[in-house]
């Protein structure tokens, strides 16, 4: 069974601090898309203290986002649509960012309650999906790659900043070997 990784569909990616165009679509469409196929669900959030280094307020470029125990950091409850065993838990949400000294855009080192590792828990085949495409979907997507998993993207299963930077993002992820569907 392949995997549909699920990136940052969080609420201040899709209406808070940081919200991303098409982001509500996209969250529909996975899981529309989950739910229309043998999926196995891996969620990534980002996840912060507040005194993270990548916040405007602490010299970073970003506002404050996505801070642990915050509204907008958990991961949107219309996943809750989700077919029972595909809906976020502690096994199946992977974090990233909770070093506040490096910015952690890339997933494949995001890990779940357990410990366990994103990138070493995947299948040979992932779907790829999320919030934002610029950022955490191409990072984490490029790191895949470099890890030999074949990696598709579902390009109407994406929230972005911009829409001329998510289309260079699809040629990127592309040109890097991605499928891009």
């Amino acid at each position: 069974m392949d995997h549909l990784i699920i990136v940052d569909c969080q609420y201040d990616f899709i209406d808070g601090s940081l919200a991303c165009s098409h982001s509500r679509e996209a969250v529909r469409n996975i899981i529309a898309f989950a739910n229309a196929n043998d999926v196995e669900c891996m969620y990534t959030s980002d996840w912060h203290s507040k005194t993270n280094k990548s916040f405007k307020i602490n010299g970073g470029i970003w506002p404050v986002h996505c801070v642990a125990g915050s509204r907008g950091a958990e991961v949107s409850d219309e996943f809750n649509q989700m077919n029972e065993g595909n809906r976020p838990g502690k096994d199946n949400i992977f974090y990233k960012g909770k070093n506040d000294d490096v910015e952690e855009y890339s997933a494949c080192l995001a890990a779940n309650s357990s410990g366990k590792v994103l990138s070493e828990c995947v299948s040979p085949h992932v779907y790829v999906t999320g919030i934002a495409a610029e950022y955490c979907v191409k990072e984490t997507v490029l790191g895949l790659l470099e890890k030999g998993i074949k990696v598709t993207v579902l390009k109407d299963c994406l929230g972005y900043v911009s829409e001329d930077d998510y289309r260079k993002s699809l040629a990127a992820m592309k040109e890097k070997g991605a499928e891009v569907l």
